[in-house]
């Protein structure tokens, strides 16, 4: 009862109210044979304050997290520097418990802070609106190519299997049950980028093309010829993108993409156990009354004053969700200050500073690997700051001494992509120092 502060006499009076003598008769519809099965040996009898503290320290500490281990674990969420600034913006009870701004004369400051999420979001992928925001970059992916169908009236997409594994399975997961087709089509085995393959298949049924950049093994991919090439069948370009990489790469609007999503843990987000995450979605304007969730948008009162209220916004997805366009009805707006607060403290040096670290660590980290015997890089692309090894062993025992060692290592893809047996994504962001890298390299070479 540590949390939930009544007495036993307040217990009494509550089981009295619904009728049962104890806390135990609760329990009673779950059958014997299950009670039986349970192992109630190593739950704790109830203790005080002080006692449960230690406890819970005790079983935290057998944890093995990225503050007292290197980490170069990637795919999809990374370990990237948070300012503390942004702590202190998100702790604030205003923000922190804040819920959906339904009421726009009592929530201006939390409609204002989702306006500038939107506007940020804009100037980092260079496209005309934003929403505010999805669950995370899985989702908004899916919600992406299910938009691109409805805009232009056609059924089947194009996927190729560079895009993230989980990003393919939540799309095949969302158009299960609609009259949509998701064509997987492999990559270049040698560059790891999208193969010519994916152009010729574009036809004029194809609804979208979708694209990661840079792709799930960190390379860079060529994005304004395959937008003209989709461009040309009517074809919309959908970019799934690690919004980290602009602080760098051309922006996908500037490449020619009509939707783009990503995932926006990095941008200030813990990455926790996996989540909660943030998803991005951008668009062009002409699709603003197509677009999933809600947007925010700037006005002015009957005095002529700033103001801010939810626009553009469909009470289908709340009430007649057989007519809606979109599941989505609501948003992750603490996660979307977080990145509003990192964006705005990072601003565009601190972005494009960020981001060369995390190319320049990375590049070194694969050179100096590269040199250890029986290790090789698998692809010949340009790549960010991540890249795929080809290992002398299986990467499942190598990641075993590393953590002997005091590292986290890579993501072995074999799961994945049975074709690259022994192979490793290993991931540098500007977290990794110099002696860390080295030390992986010590490690893998010993």
């Amino acid at each position: 009862m540590s949390y939930i502060p009544n007495t036993e006499n307040e217990q009494a009076r509550m089981l009295e109210a619904i009728g049962v003598n104890s806390i135990a008769d609760l329990f009673t519809p779950i059958s014997d044979a299950i009670l039986a099965e349970a192992d109630f040996s190593t739950v704790q009898p109830k203790l005080d304050d002080i006692a449960l503290k230690k406890h819970l320290l005790a079983l935290s500490s057998q944890n093995v997290h990225m503050d007292n281990h290197p980490c170069f674990l990637g795919a999809g969420i990374y370990d990237h520097y948070i300012p503390p600034v942004v702590g202190h913006i998100t702790g604030r009870s205003e923000f922190y418990t804040a819920y959906t701004p339904y009421q726009p004369e009592v929530t201006q400051g939390l409609l204002q802070t989702i306006y500038e999420f939107q506007t940020l979001i804009c100037q980092l992928t260079g496209m005309e609106v934003a929403n505010a925001s999805m669950y995370d970059g899985a989702t908004a992916l899916a919600e992406a190519v299910i938009m691109a169908s409805d805009l232009t009236k056609r059924s089947q997409i194009l996927v190729p299997s560079s895009l993230h594994p989980a990003g393919r399975k939540v799309i095949d997961t969302y158009l299960s049950t609609l009259p949509i087709e998701a064509t997987v089509v492999q990559h270049n085995s040698k560059t790891g980028q999208i193969n010519g393959e994916l152009i010729d298949q574009i036809t004029d049924q194809t609804a979208c093309v979708v694209v990661q950049q840079p792709n799930f093994f960190g390379v860079v991919e060529d994005l304004t010829a395959i937008a003209s090439a989709a461009h040309a069948k009517g074809a919309l370009l959908v970019v799934s993108v690690d919004p980290m990489a602009l602080g760098l790469l051309e922006t996908p609007g500037a490449c020619g993409a009509d939707i783009v999503v990503g995932e926006g843990q990095g941008l200030g987000c813990y990455p926790a156990f996996g989540g909660p995450l943030l998803g991005l979605f951008a668009c062009r304007k002409d699709f603003v009354r197509r677009i999933p969730g809600r947007i925010v948008g700037g006005t002015v009162d009957e005095e002529g004053t700033r103001a801010y209220t939810m626009t553009l916004r469909t009470r289908e997805q709340d009430i007649r969700r057989e007519t809606a366009t979109s599941n989505i009805c609501t948003n992750q707006a603490l996660f979307a200050l977080a990145a509003t607060v990192y964006l705005s403290a990072q601003g565009k040096t601190g972005m494009q500073q960020v981001a060369n670290l995390c190319l320049q660590k990375a590049h070194y980290a694969q050179e100096q690997i590269c040199a250890l015997p029986g290790y090789e890089s698998v692809f010949t692309a340009p790549f960010f700051k991540e890249f795929v090894l080809r290992c002398p062993e299986e990467p499942v025992a190598i990641n075993k001494r590393l953590l002997e060692a005091g590292i986290i290592g890579g993501l072995p893809l074999a799961p994945y992509y049975p074709e690259l047996e022994n192979t490793m994504l290993l991931c540098v962001t500007e977290q990794r120092s110099k002696e860390e890298i080295d030390a992986l390299v010590a490690a893998l070479k010993g």
